[in-house]
């Protein structure tokens, strides 16, 4: 009678600890997920477990070095093997290229009128968002002007040398795919196309600037020469996406100092760390311009 009841007594107590010790009682964390951007764009944003947007910047504890490790839709921006923005030291040209099944022949068409603008901080870097058409043409795939946007120091390097700022255009086709066009810009005389954004820009992030008659000309903004460097890459913020198509503008375009300490003086050092080429080949090529279909 003593054994049975030991075992009884035994037996109780292991039901009453069994609850605490249950796998069923760990808390598993929610999935993220995310929606790619192009280029700082609006889309959803990765969500972090509570249903909060996933914060990143540009800082130690959320700068490039830490993307991937904030989100699960951000591995691309550690594992990726064709990310942007790289170092350009050398390039092969287009002439060389031209028997290659690969190559696509480019070129741009720029629409020459007054846009409606709308300038927005968007809490990574000043956007202004653009409606009128401006296209970029690769092979016969046409990606439309979306928004431009800045970084101050530049993104790419030529020979590891930062330029103060560089633009980005974004463009996208119909099938959601992207085409950057690069700009680098260095320090020089004032220059007015810039002026009607520049005097608008937003006070505080998250601030959006609508102006429906400002004069601003796309084709004032670029550089007269249309010479790019031509490479395979990614969005250069999160989610880093690959298959982007860049152009990065050989010549580059002027700000005076004062332009540039308003840009640094809102927004400085919003630049990813450029990263490996990994072997991708670029290209020294002209875009050729088109005024009309």
């Amino acid at each position: 009678m003593k054994i049975v009841r030991i075992e009884f007594i035994l037996l109780l107590m292991s039901l009453l600890f069994l609850p605490a010790c249950s796998p069923q009682s760990s808390e598993r964390p929610a999935a993220t997920t995310a929606s790619e951007t192009p280029d700082s764009a609006a889309h959803s944003p990765a969500t972090e477990h509570g249903g909060g947007p996933v914060h990143w910047g540009y800082g130690e504890d959320d700068g490039p070095a830490s993307w991937a490790a904030l989100s699960s839709d951000y591995v691309t921006c550690a594992s990726g093997r064709e990310q942007s923005p790289i170092d350009i030291a050398g390039a092969t040209t287009g002439e060389s290229m031209q028997m290659s099944k690969d190559y696509k022949a480019g070129s741009l068409k720029i629409i020459r009128q007054e846009h409606v603008v709308d300038v927005i901080d968007n809490g990574h870097t000043i956007q202004v968002n653009y409606d009128e058409g401006s296209n970029l043409r690769l092979g016969e795939t046409v990606y439309e002007l979306k928004q431009y946007h800045f970084h101050a120091p530049s993104e790419h390097t030529i020979e590891r040398r930062h330029f103060p700022m560089e633009m980005h255009l974004v463009h996208q086709s119909a099938a959601g795919e992207l085409a950057v066009l690069g700009v680098l810009i260095e320090q020089g005389n004032h220059n007015p196309a810039f002026e009607p954004v520049w005097a608008n820009l937003p006070n505080e992030a998250g601030e959006e600037v609508h102006h429906q008659h400002l004069a601003v000309n796309v084709d004032d903004l670029l550089p007269v020469d249309h010479g790019t460097y031509r490479y395979r890459g990614s969005l250069t913020t999160p989610p880093c996406s690959e298959g982007v198509s860049w152009f990065v503008a050989v010549e580059p375009i002027k700000l005076s100092a004062d332009q540039i300490a308003t840009f640094a003086s809102i927004f400085s050092g919003n630049n990813r760390p450029v990263q490996p080429l990994n072997n991708r080949t670029v290209v020294l090529d002209r875009v050729a311009e088109r005024v009309a279909e």
